[in-house]
């Protein structure tokens, strides 16, 4: 069975090392959220560095999810001390899991905050794409995915929560969200 994979890709107003309250309300924010998540039901795995190392997210290994890309679109720095991007790359059993993972919770209050933490952009914020079940996916895969959203709109190979498909490839809709939602998944 196929498994869904997610990349998630933000440009925070400021860098992850800025002092100020705004910021480290994110990072108290984002590490109960993870945790939180990775206990959700359908949720599989997400990239962590190989050998548990904070830093600049460009300089660690990160194993089998590959090494680490931004979107041609990220222009802010790439050091510690000047990165400012969130990101994340997941696995899911379906896309339900995973909807009510980011719609619930510490999450769901989390994205209630989005505007404080994270600059306004045309660009998608999230992309989804189905793997072959044992398949990792890469940072690379999530940006290729990210940019081509960006690019064609949802299509089987890159698509969002609104305009979702099955790992057939056929559209699919989660119960309660977008035309035709009494379609459940």
């Amino acid at each position: 069975m196929p498994h869904l994979a997610l990349y998630t890709f933000g440009v925070l107003k400021s860098p992850l090392t800025d002092p100020a309250p705004l910021t480290q309300e994110l990072h108290e924010s984002g590490e109960a959220v993870y945790r939180e998540i990775g206990r959700h039901p359908g949720y599989l795995a997400h990239a962590e560095a190989a050998d548990g190392v904070r830093g600049a997210h460009f300089d660690l290994d990160w194993g089998a999810w590959g090494e680490f890309a931004v979107p041609t679109w990220y222009g802010k720095g790439r050091t510690v001390e000047t990165t400012a991007l969130a990101t994340t790359l997941s696995l899911w059993t379906d896309l339900r899991p995973a909807f009510d993972a980011v719609y619930t919770g510490l999450h769901r209050q989390a994205l209630s905050r989005r505007h404080d933490w994270f600059e306004r952009t045309e660009h998608p914020g999230h992309v989804f794409w189905w793997v072959p079940e044992g398949v990792i996916p890469t940072w690379q895969d999530g940006v290729s995915r990210l940019e081509h959203l960006h690019g064609h709109g949802s299509a089987p190979h890159a698509f969002t929560f609104h305009h979702s498909f099955a790992p057939d490839g056929t559209p699919t809709r989660i119960k309660g969200i977008g035309p035709n939602s009494d379609h459940v998944r």
